[in-house]
């Protein structure tokens, strides 16, 4: 294949063709797990929807002149629409780390397709509550399934130089898939008979589809290849196709090095990672997705249309300036894709960081001290809280929006690299199911202070990323382990493990 560049990574080769439309086909999941995250926060404020299934709700917001402007949301069965997702999704990442480990990447890929599917088709026809639920919780199987193999297929995939830019590429489809959720939602509202919803939550099969049909074709990786079937031969022609160069002998002989190493010892993955030579990359994997769920961008994510109608807004008006946010999501995402391996993954932790939590203080004194119980907030004032969530979404999207996926791929040698992937994958969605499921009842309760609280949060994990997590950047997957010995406080801990 021609190569895209003629620039060297650290074992040689070139950036084909063929790597990039296989990285492209499997991205389509980044889309799918996007789509979801925001097509339940657009439909949850349709007054349609709202009418349909959740007429409390709706009458709450039609009647009730007395209820605090911070509480017209507040309901569990409607919270419960858009966790009900996130708790499959833990499960399912569990299962889909045996496939993945058993079977392969493309497997897991394929299975996620298939199960956003059957999902999407029983969302667009839903007619109660329960068909509802039911199809969340298969796009949540399709999502886990998504998104513990995905990451780990991108960084095996891709060349050593190149895999931060590889792998902020699934966030940027994450991020274009909420951009289109955004934009049907807004569009689907305008529908006079009040079916947008069922737009809404039935195009989702578009992308599905397009993953399901990619995956069919798509290539396995070497990494795959020699841990599952010993296959050295073709795990060398596969390095040489997405390589586009013969002579990848040195690549190859790392894997097989890192595959051997991984077999030799006969614990479950999952006991293995345990151990104290693992202790990092298991605390990574804990630490990470539970903090990024805590920097409050599910707000966001889930409920912007929502948390703007609270100020004020129109419900049109709402869905068109969240399809705002995420355009400036995806901007920022795609800036930091193309200089996070030229200044490192510390510091994109750093500068977002501090970029949210600046964002955060001043949405929450503004709210404190303008957005009462009872009365709409002045235009003037709305307007600028609007723009400092679109400040608080573009830190996030420069830093723990894709590097809390791009680290924990990148981090775990092969003997533990599915078992760690599930342990994010399953904290990411615990933590992401518990802040969806609270946080309208965290809206009514703390109020304007709940910006104060998520803020507490950012500047606490911004000084534990200073601490305790260094550079990954550059640096290949097989050889990651070295860093830990390196470390101040890390190499007290792995000792000569990390050797």
């Amino acid at each position: 294949m021609a190569g895209l560049a003629n620039e060297r990574g650290d074992y040689g080769g070139k950036m084909t063709w063929f790597v990039v439309m296989s990285c492209m086909v499997a991205s389509v999941g980044g889309i799918l797990f996007g789509y979801d995250i925001g097509i339940s926060g657009g439909v949850s404020s349709m007054e349609s929807f709202l009418k349909k299934f959740f007429p409390s709700v709706y009458n709450k917001m039609q009647n009730d002149t007395k209820i605090s402007n911070y509480c017209k949301f507040d309901s569990q069965p409607l919270t419960a629409f858009t966790s009900s997702l996130y708790a499959a999704g833990i499960c399912a990442s569990f299962f889909a780390s045996s496939i993945t480990r058993s079977f392969g990447r493309k497997p897991t890929i394929l299975a996620g397709g298939i199960s956003f599917l059957v999902g999407s088709a029983i969302g667009g026809a839903a007619l109660n509550v329960y068909m509802l639920i039911i199809a969340r919780v298969l796009l949540g199987i399709g999502v886990g399934f998504a998104n513990q193999s995905i990451p780990l297929y991108l960084s095996e995939m891709a060349p050593t130089r190149y895999r931060g830019a590889f792998n902020f590429g699934y966030s940027v489809t994450l991020d274009l898939g909420i951009v289109f959720a955004g934009f049907i939602n807004y569009s689907s509202q305008q529908i006079k008979r009040g079916w947008g919803w069922r737009l809404s939550l039935g195009l989702v099969a578009v992308p599905a589809l397009v993953l399901t049909l990619g995956a069919i074709f798509l290539p396995e990786t070497p990494n795959s290849l020699i841990q599952r079937t010993d296959g050295q031969e073709k795990a060398k022609v596969m390095l040489q196709k997405i390589r586009g160069t013969s002579n990848v002998q040195e690549e190859l002989d790392h894997l097989i090095e890192a595959s051997l190493a991984s077999k030799l010892a006969t614990e479950n993955s999952f006991k293995k990672i345990l151990q104290q030579k693992y202790r990092p990359q298991l605390v990574m994997a804990i630490a990470l997705p539970f903090f990024q769920q805590l920097t409050g961008i599910n707000m966001i994510g889930f409920y912007a249309p929502i948390l703007f109608r609270s100020l004020g807004l129109e419900e049109g008006a709402s869905l068109l300036y969240t399809a705002l946010s995420a355009i400036v999501a995806t901007t920022s995402t795609i800036i930091a894709m193309l200089v996070v391996d030229k200044f490192g993954r510390r510091a994109h932790f750093m500068f977002g960081g501090i970029q949210m939590l600046a964002s955060q203080l001043i949405i929450g004194t503004i709210l404190a001290l303008y957005l009462k119980d009872q009365g709409d907030m002045s235009k003037g004032y709305a307007y600028f809280v609007l723009v400092l969530v679109y400040i608080f979404s573009a830190g996030f999207n420069l830093s723990w929006g894709p590097l809390a996926w791009l680290v924990p791929s990148e981090i775990f040698q092969m003997e533990i690299r599915s078992a760690g992937m599930s342990i994010f994958v399953a904290v990411n969605f615990f933590f992401t199911f518990a802040v969806a499921q609270t946080f309208l009842a965290m809206l009514c309760s703390f109020k304007a202070a709940i910006f104060f609280f998520f803020g507490g949060w950012v500047a606490f994990m911004t000084a534990f990323v200073y601490s305790l997590l260094p550079e990954t950047g550059n640096i290949p997957i097989e050889k990651m382990e070295h860093i830990w010995k390196d470390h101040w406080f890390w190499s007290k801990i792995v000792g000569d493990h990390g050797k």
